[in-house]
């Protein structure tokens, strides 16, 4: 099979890239774009750590394939920053102690952004599932789930 060409934003910035027909999304964004913030963990999708926003939608970029994206916008944890900024999602996890070891976290902030962007004030049991396809080691859901809903309560926060 030949390469594909392929343009996608990521973050803002336009890419135009060669890539193999079987070159994932997350090898993309790790090997060629160096966003590490997203993370391989499993890779057939059960994890959540490589969660990215592909066209307002959480997806695990390991299950899809760069060529499929075409086109497409994509939101890594890196684009949350915005000019030496966090994300208000980034800062209430700090402030409520829901990173531990950390690998989960950019998976858990792309879903909850996600989740926010579509439904500003979800429930609890909304939260819940729109981070079950995320799986914390460390077991700090509860401090997760606080986290979301200490940004979901603040409606003047741009998130």
């Amino acid at each position: 099979m030949s390469n594909i060409e392929v343009t996608i934003t990521v973050n803002g910035t336009k890419h135009r890239l060669t890539v193999g027909p079987k070159e994932r999304l997350l090898d993309t964004l790790r090997e060629r774009l160096h966003l590490t913030g997203t993370k391989e963990g499993c890779g057939v999708g059960e994890c959540g750590a490589c969660t990215v926003i592909l066209d307002g939608e959480a997806v695990h970029s390991c299950m899809v394939l760069t060529a499929q994206v075409d086109g497409s916008e994509v939101l890594t944890v890196e684009g949350l920053e915005v000019d030496g900024r966090l994300h208000p999602l980034q800062e209430a996890f700090i402030k409520h102690h829901a990173v531990q070891c950390g690998f989960c976290t950019p998976g858990m902030l792309m879903s909850a952004k996600a989740l926010l962007d579509k439904n500003p004030n979800p429930t609890r049991e909304e939260i819940k599932t729109a981070i079950e396809g995320n799986l914390c080691r460390c077991t700090g859901y509860e401090q997760i789930i606080e986290a979301i809903e200490s940004v979901a309560k603040e409606p003047h926060i741009n998130r």
